[in-house]
């Protein structure tokens, strides 16, 4: 009698196509990455490109490590914001301040990371990891900031998110009177409307500078309630169907890295239903690129499911939920690619022009609340 197949041997079977010199990169997604870290960049690519990209979806991308001085932003961020693949995003602000580089003409350049740091110094040149650049870099990028924030625009306090847009505006001015074009991830989410938000202001070169011209008198603030009100308030009301008024709406997290931007974009869900109480159940995807365990308890490794506990993501929605053991710098360009090759372009949603409507959608339902 033969034996019954196994409800476990349900899965496709492993039998895929050579590579070859024609083979695509959504094909080498589709039929090589077949198990392990590979066979999660695939469902990763999957998720983002068959659910998190539906138009009803906001997605939210937090960002961590030194990706823009890689020339990440360049090859992957900007044009997943101009594909309308990105709709908010919070960064370290190390990531914006290596980014404005780019955007005011200065150089990065390749390097060999086991050159010595003694002679870099003496050569005043800078590195992060096998990136090189010239000490006059982090000084010209410094007095751009410093003058940039002595105009009448930057005189109060604000989120982080103004801020950036602020100084998006003034990066893709340099840009266009420098002959150039979509280098700086803050100029074009300024010409997008992608609100960009940093968790830990102060915690970068950008920071730095703001502080020492308050030595100087300027009253530029940062306001972190504002920070932690607006992402909610763009959380509820994807939810709620604002940015689509005849439906409800989805919210999806990619998360590059872990660290504070991670926290922050997913504290929104916990923000919304713990300390507002306003009746929601969590984000709806979640896509993670990592490369932090989960058993050392640390932010940064914890689990989707993990998550949940907090009510940060939907429990009904843990099955599309993904987490690659993969390096950023090798994912995000393989998902970026997949995604340009496989999904038509979005309408930008602008969010940045909403803010108001979603803070006033945030405290009409905190108000029936009986949390207050």
């Amino acid at each position: 009698m033969p034996k019954k197949k196994s409800k476990f041997l349900q899965g496709r079977r492993i039998n895929p196509a050579p590579i070859t010199s024609s083979t695509s990169l959504a094909s080498l997604v589709d039929e090589s990455f077949l198990a392990y870290n590979a066979a999660r960049l695939r469902e990763a690519c999957h998720l983002f490109t068959q659910k998190m990209l539906e138009p009803d979806v906001t997605i939210g991308l937090s960002l961590t490590g030194a990706l823009t001085p890689a020339g990440l932003g360049i090859s992957a961020l900007i044009p997943l914001i101009k594909s309308g693949f990105i709709d908010w995003i919070i960064s370290t602000g190390a990531n914006l301040y290596h980014d404005t580089h780019f955007g005011i003409g200065l150089a990065m350049h390749q390097g060999n990371a086991q050159t010595s740091d003694i002679v870099l110094r003496r050569e005043e040149v800078v590195r992060i990891y096998d990136i090189f650049f010239d000490y006059s870099v982090l000084l010209d990028t410094d007095a751009f900031f410093r003058q940039i924030i002595e105009a009448p625009e930057f005189q109060k306090a604000m989120s982080t998110a103004e801020f950036h847009y602020l100084c998006g505006r003034y990066v893709y001015e340099r840009e266009r009177k420098l002959g150039q074009k979509d280098k700086s991830l803050l100029a074009v989410a300024y010409e997008y409307g992608v609100p960009i938000y940093t968790s830990s202001p102060g915690d970068s070169s950008i920071g730095m500078n703001v502080a020492a011209k308050a030595l100087q008198g300027n009253k530029l603030a940062f306001d972190p309630s504002l920070d932690v009100n607006e992402t909610a308030a763009i959380v509820l009301a994807a939810k709620r169907g604002s940015l689509k008024k005849k439906q409800k709406g989805k919210s999806a997290v990619f998360i590059l890295g872990g660290g504070s931007p991670k926290n922050f974009l997913l504290q929104t869900e916990p923000q919304i239903q713990e300390v507002l109480g306003i009746d929601e159940r969590g984000h709806d995807y979640f896509l993670q690129v990592t490369d932090a365990r989960p058993d050392t308890g640390g932010l940064s490794g914890a689990t989707p499911g993990e998550a949940v506990s907090w009510g940060k993501v939907d429990p009904d929605r843990l099955p599309d939920a993904v987490v690659c053991y993969v390096d950023s710098t090798v994912a995000l360009p393989i998902i970026t690619a997949y995604a340009l090759a496989t999904h038509p372009i979005r309408e930008p949603k602008r969010l940045y022009d909403r803010r108001e409507e979603f803070m006033n959608l945030l405290l009409s339902e905190y108000k029936k609340s009986k949390r207050r």
